[in-house]
C-alpha cells in the first residue's frame, strides 16, 4: 500500500470528518471509497462507449425486429 499527501480545502475537510464520523468510519476509509466510486464510475462509461462505438444499427434493428408486437400491460404504455 502506497501513502498519499493531499491538501484540502479546510471546508471539504470539515465535511469528510462529519460525514466519516456519522459513517462510523475512519477519514481514509471515507476517501478509498469515494475514489473507488469514482474509478467504478469512470470505467464504466469507458466501457459503455466502447461497447456503443461497436455496435451496428443494422444487427439492433434486427434483434428489435424480433419482438413480438403486443399490446403493452396496464401502466407499461408510456
Amino acid at each position: 500500500m502506497s501513502a498519499l499527501s493531499l491538501r484540502l480545502p479546510n471546508s471539504i475537510h470539515r465535511h469528510i470528518k462529519e460525514i466519516a464520523s456519522q459513517e462510523d468510519i475512519s477519514i481514509n476509509q471515507f476517501i478509498l471509497s469515494a475514489v473507488s466510486e469514482k474509478i467504478s464510475a469512470i470505467s464504466t462509461e469507458n466501457y459503455l462507449v466502447q461497447r456503443a462505438n461497436r455496435a451496428n444499427r443494422g444487427d439492433f434493428k434486427k434483434i428489435l425486429n424480433n419482438v413480438p408486437n403486443r399490446t403493452p400491460l396496464a401502466g407499461d404504455e408510456l
